[in-house]
């Protein structure tokens, strides 16, 4: 009996020493409010993800006659993403899109972590990089003068890479940086073709369940060789807030932002809309996970 109990408290010593070492979900989910957080799926795990983006609540195209936005539905996006191992995961999804400028996108993404916060093994952050590509397959305009024409069929696709930088502090506090670079094969002649971003985000765990989460992307240059610091015509940085809801298999977060689109490649170069002005919309998304 006295070895039994011997090997249990050993056992029990072991898992404690185990979750001490290791930052588990410094964020909760894949996500944090638009973008990639640092966190990876668990192998052989599969997500399948609603989100939704309504029209703006306020300004010009808000308020009573749109019932503040709940009228309009500015994106919509239906994904499955599925963990490869612990630090490697794949997604797949179909977007709705904004219309400006693009409608029907598909977009697919490989995140790999390469470390996990760990103190004992003097490991002060987290760390994970990400690369996605979108392709638009709406109907191509006759108008060769609007980046809709696609002349060419690669003319359709966008990429990001990003590196993605994490640390938590204590039981409730969470920080991101997020470096950001988005190339687009074809834009408009008033735009460029290359966006360099800073990404950064926290989460304030109020409970074990219930978080609060800000996200903030901003463009540094009009090109990545562009010494001006300052955003390309009619664009806007894009800035969020949210709330966020834990339940078992579940992840369910409430977003403020005056973002339209969802994936790096669509609200870094196409957030057009200004809090200032009142342009912000309500969205959410829900996850579901299932083990295969």
């Amino acid at each position: 009996m006295i070895n039994k109990l011997c090997v249990l408290f050993l056992g029990i010593l072991i898992l404690t020493k185990i979750h001490a070492q290791d930052v588990m979900e410094t964020f909760n989910g894949t996500r944090i409010l638009n973008g990639h957080s640092v966190e990876t799926l668990k192998k052989n795990t599969l997500q399948f993800r609603i989100e939704h983006r309504f029209g703006n609540i306020a300004g010009p195209s808000g308020g009573v006659q749109n019932f503040f936005g709940f009228d309009q539905a500015a994106d919509i996006r239906f994904a499955f993403e599925y963990g490869l191992s612990d630090d490697l995961m794949i997604g797949f999804g179909r977007s709705k899109g904004t219309g400006d400028p693009f409608n029907s996108l598909l977009d697919g993404f490989v995140k790999f972590r390469i470390l996990r916060q760990n103190k004992a093994k003097n490991r002060p952050i987290s760390l994970t990089v990400y690369a996605a590509s979108t392709l638009t397959y709406q109907q191509a305009t006759e108008n060769i003068s609007m980046v809709q024409s696609f002349p060419e069929f690669a003319h359709r696709f966008a990429y990001t890479s990003q590196i993605n930088i994490a640390r938590k502090f204590g039981e409730r506090v969470s920080l991101a940086f997020m470096p950001t670079y988005v190339h687009r094969n074809y834009v408009n002649a008033n735009d460029i073709n290359e966006i360099l971003a800073l990404g950064g985000a926290f989460n304030v765990k109020i409970t074990k369940e219930l978080g609060i989460i800000g996200e903030y992307y901003h463009t540094l240059y009009k090109g990545i060789f562009d010494v001006e610091n300052t955003l390309r015509p009619n664009n806007y940085n894009s800035l969020s807030a949210g709330l966020e809801w834990m339940t078992n298999g579940h992840n369910f977060k409430i977003v403020l932002t005056n973002s339209r689109g969802f994936t790096e490649s669509q609200f870094i170069p196409y957030t057009y809309s200004n809090w200032l002005n009142n342009e912000f919309r309500l969205g959410f998304s829900i996850t579901r996970n299932f083990k295969i």
